[in-house]
């Protein structure tokens, strides 16, 4: 790696720090987060994420810093399509709003663990199996593509395998249980409606990392970049989630400015061995399509 160790223990003691503040002092007690709160840390998340992209800019320069900024402009953008899965989720199985965070949290913490496997798997294969590129290019085509008509998708949770295989192995409650993932009744273990939820938002980011972390290295395969912008993404996803809940249905194009987004990046894979596309202008169009998409889906009403 050509980033020294030290600075991967550094921002992930800060990230680990980071969350300790989050559950064990600001969230200690279960509460239902309102919007001024959510987007108070939702710019705190902004914030630390801008002050570390001023520090890349002068350790590693202003291509290392745009490669940055891109990345988690791009993995910010997807995030808020996973904003709509955790709605329908949450819709599903009527999880009150002061159990949502705890669920996030949790989740947040699963997806953490579930990208870094997924960001050195990747890079592995791009350094060691160049061809790998093209089919995480092709992927990405296809993924956006696909997006274009994935508006009308539901949520059902007992055709999902994964439900299905956890239900033969600990029943699971009929009711909720305050803020628990798990319950004794009668000296027997029981797992609650939230396990379930959460196992389904696990599932879930399983699923979009397979896109996101190909539509980032499709920026940069510097692992240590490709990670801190990841995790500066995910970490500020359970707060902009509480920011936006009530009015993310407002931005009904934004599914296709990101389906845009993935199929550009996909073809920058395709040709990368022909031609670069310079960061910058990636930046510029990136940044384009995704503000076009949200001031449209505004300014234009939906018709069915």
């Amino acid at each position: 790696m050509d980033t020294p160790i030290l600075f991967w223990i550094l921002f992930n003691v800060f990230v680990l720090i980071m969350l300790a503040l989050d559950l064990g002092v600001f969230h200690r007690k279960t509460h239902e987060i309102t919007v001024k709160e959510a987007l108070t840390w939702t710019a705190v998340w902004v914030f630390l994420a801008l002050v570390f992209n001023a520090g890349i800019y002068f350790w590693k320069g202003k291509q290392t810093a745009l490669e940055f900024f891109t990345g988690y402009l791009v993995e910010k953008a997807l995030s808020v399509d996973n904003i709509f899965v955790f709605l329908m989720i949450f819709s599903y199985f009527q999880v009150p709003s002061k159990y949502q965070h705890k669920v996030l949290f949790w989740g947040i913490i699963g997806a953490l663990i579930m990208r870094v496997i997924f960001i050195f798997a990747g890079v592995a294969l791009i350094e060691r199996f160049h061809f790998t590129i093209y089919i995480f290019g092709a992927l990405l085509i296809y993924t956006g593509y696909k997006m274009f008509y994935h508006n009308n998708a539901k949520i059902e949770p007992d055709k999902n395998p994964v439900i299905k295989f956890f239900k033969k192995l600990m029943p699971v409650t009929p009711d909720f249980h305050d803020d628990k993932f798990f319950v004794k009744i009668s000296g027997k273990k029981f797992a609650t409606p939230l396990f379930l939820v959460l196992i389904l938002i696990e599932t879930t980011d399983l699923i979009f990392a397979v896109d996101s972390i190909p539509a980032i290295l499709a920026i940069t395969q510097d692992q240590f970049i490709v990670y801190t912008s990841n995790v500066f993404a995910i970490l500020g996803l359970r707060s902009l989630y509480f920011a936006l809940a009530g009015v993310v249905h407002r931005f009904w194009l934004l599914s296709y400015g990101l389906a845009v987004v993935l199929i550009f990046v996909g073809l920058k894979m395709l040709l990368i061995d022909l031609y670069k596309v310079p960061i910058e202008w990636s930046l510029v169009f990136i940044a384009f399509i995704i503000a076009a998409s949200i001031v449209l889906s505004l300014k234009i009403k939906k018709t069915s």
